[in-house]
């Protein structure tokens, strides 16, 4: 029998693909709505955004799926980014950790009013992290990410005063992390999990007769998972895709990149046997 561990444990779920059955079972005769995170979860995450390319393998999978079930990309990059780097059409796209969502009759921006103040943050961060190596600002429309992984290890604490310094003058703006990066946002109740259930509402899919299923291996993605576990109507599945035990709300998990595209291979094979 398969052990699941409770949210929030710091242990790594039972894999989705290794116990494909088990999975498969827990959606009954719901049908699957995928949400899915970019960086780390379909693309191995690298050095530099622009590098983090999704293999044409994932591409054919998520373009096949996309005929079998919804399917919708949940992401921390700019949405213009998001779907240039994903490039299958027809699918739903949450840019900027689910503040830009673009769709089929889908067009929704949340926290225009707050761009003047990311625009001050950005100017204050590039004169703030100029000296330091490797230290990369990346300005989305709703969001700016200060990206950390090229930077040296004694400089890294600077970044992170550089960031709370420009924070604490910027009060409309919070700050979060994830995996070698700070990010600002617009300080409102928003996020992946939010964006995720107005996504189901607005593509009328809150019923019981859909599973929404969210993968992703980032902190920003917990907010989606935690949201999934609480929903009504059924709830929602949560898949991890993490090298090792870490708490999270996720009920499943995949180990890397590959094996999340394996998976989604054959959820989308069980899926055309109907």
């Amino acid at each position: 029998m398969t052990s699941f561990p409770q949210p929030g444990s710091l242990s790594a779920p039972p894999s989705a693909l290794a116990e494909f059955d088990a999975f498969a079972a827990s959606l009954g005769s719901r049908t699957p709505a995928l949400f899915l995170d970019y960086d780390g979860t379909l693309a191995a995450i690298a050095p530099r955004p622009e590098l983090a390319v999704m293999p044409d393998q994932a591409r054919a999978v998520v373009r096949r799926l996309s005929a079998l079930c919804p399917v919708a990309f949940v992401s921390g990059r700019d949405l213009d980014d998001l779907m240039s780097m994903v490039a299958v059409d027809g699918l739903v796209y949450a840019g900027s950790h689910g503040f830009d969502l673009r769709g089929p009759d889908l067009r929704r921006q949340v926290g225009m009013e707050y761009v003047p103040d990311l625009d001050v943050a950005d100017r204050r961060l590039r004169d703030r992290l100029d000296g330091i190596a490797g230290a990369l600002v990346e300005r989305k429309r709703f969001a700016i990410a200060i990206h950390t992984r090229q930077v040296a290890p004694p400089d890294k604490p600077s970044v992170a005063e550089a960031v709370r310094a420009v924070a604490d003058a910027q009060p409309r703006l919070r700050v979060t992390g994830g995996k070698e990066l700070f990010e600002l946002r617009p300080d409102l109740p928003w996020d992946k999990g939010r964006a995720v259930l107005a996504l189901l509402e607005a593509l009328g899919l809150e019923g019981g007769g859909t599973m929404p299923i969210y993968l992703g291996d980032d902190e920003t993605d917990e907010d989606a998972f935690r949201a999934l576990a609480n929903r009504g109507d059924g709830g929602g599945i949560g898949i991890r895709v993490m090298d090792g035990p870490a708490a999270t709300a996720a009920t499943w998990s995949l180990q890397d990149p590959e094996e999340a595209t394996a998976f989604l291979k054959r959820l989308a094979d069980w899926l055309a046997q109907g």
